[in-house]
């Protein structure tokens, strides 16, 4: 499903990587879209347990931990030469305008990110890296967008490049 996308697999597909008999794949799964949904789940606490420690780790200053979180998940494009781009955005723009639990799924993980991100950001306010003025959550939100646009580019061009450009000109622009 990463590198070929949701409709372009098939369930036979599915089972025959896993091993197991395609009868077998509805004894686990209600549908192929609830099999989505698992494996959005499994991605997403994937990318917590790689990089959401990023943001916790107290001794750095907030900026710079969001700063180290983007840089380690455009390294983990890199380490994929681009080419497969980021499951959450792949299938919010694939299979959200055709399933409702896949999409409720998404915006369960993009609300979760964005709060990651606040807290974060509300540090930086408390300790004066971040103006007080602005919206951490919304601020937050802008975050992802760009970075998801990064990697949408990043994906296209198979190039480092939207990726440095988000460090050298999103961050520093939305982080002041």
């Amino acid at each position: 499903m990463s590198t070929r996308g949701f409709n372009a697999t098939g369930v036979q597909e599915i089972t025959a990587a896993a091993g197991v008999p395609k009868g077998s794949f509805y004894n686990y799964f209600d549908s192929k879209e609830a099999f989505a949904v698992a494996v959005l789940t499994e991605y997403w606490d994937a990318v917590v347990a790689e990089y959401g420690a990023i943001l916790d780790q107290r001794r750095t200053p907030p900026l710079s931990r969001i700063a180290g979180y983007f840089a380690g998940l455009a390294e983990f494009h890199e380490r994929r030469r681009y080419a497969v781009g980021c499951l959450i955005g792949n299938m919010a723009l694939e299979v959200t305008p055709t399933s409702e639990d896949v999409r409720i799924k998404l915006a369960a993980i993009y609300r979760e990110w964005s709060a990651a991100l606040a807290s974060c950001l509300r540090e930086a306010q408390e300790a004066g890296d971040l103006s007080a003025g602005r919206d951490p959550g919304q601020l937050a939100v802008a975050l992802i967008d760009t970075f998801e646009g990064a990697v949408m580019r990043a994906k296209v061009e198979r190039s480092r490049a939207p990726f440095d450009s988000f460090e050298r000109f999103v961050l520093p622009s939305l982080l002041t």
